[in-house]
């Protein structure tokens, strides 16, 4: 039998760190992930899936993920149950992350924080805002030549002939 979920979206708030009696980290979010398809209306639906993550991966994912950061998940559907206050037996399902991918660099702006809308990432000249190009060629791209009222976004590796400077605390690992 096969219990497997990949999913790639958007935070709904920060994620939430506690530790168990044992000491052990325990993070919970919530991933907002667009369904792939228009309704009747020509609007896209968007689904918000409950994960959960354990022990280093949990603190990664407090420290490093915030709003509207955009993660990956890799995990497993997990449904608990118990009895409310009035009675009632509850239900919940949520995915239990093996993995949780940071799927932007640190520092990005988010799609709620442009004008782009409908929660796409900004476009970035073509490279996803990792790397140069080819070289050290301008991008030679029409649209960025002719339209002068975009927003300009310059390639944080532009002068690759240097090293570059991480610190130890900029890695979540």
């Amino acid at each position: 039998m096969i219990n497997r979920v990949v999913l790639v979206g958007r935070l709904t708030k920060n994620p939430e760190l506690r530790y168990t009696p044992n000491g052990v980290a325990v993070a919970s979010f919530t991933i907002a992930v667009n369904r792939p398809f228009s309704n009747q209306q020509g609007d896209r639906e968007t689904d918000f899936i409950p994960v959960v993550v354990w022990r280093r991966q949990a603190e990664n994912a407090a420290n490093f993920l915030t709003k509207g950061s955009l993660a990956g998940v890799d995990g497993r559907i997990q449904t608990r149950n118990y009895e409310n206050n009035e009675g009632r037996r509850v239900y919940i399902t949520e995915v239990i992350a093996d993995s949780v991918q940071f799927l932007e660099p640190k520092g990005t702006r988010h799609a709620d924080e442009n004008d782009f809308g409908n929660g796409a990432p900004a476009p970035s000249n073509g490279n996803n805002g990792f790397g140069s190009q080819s070289g050290n060629r301008p991008n030679t791209n029409a649209n960025n030549n002719n339209n002068q009222n975009a927003p300009s976004f310059e390639d944080p590796f532009a002068n690759d002939s240097k090293p570059i400077d991480i610190s130890d605390d900029d890695l979540p690992f």
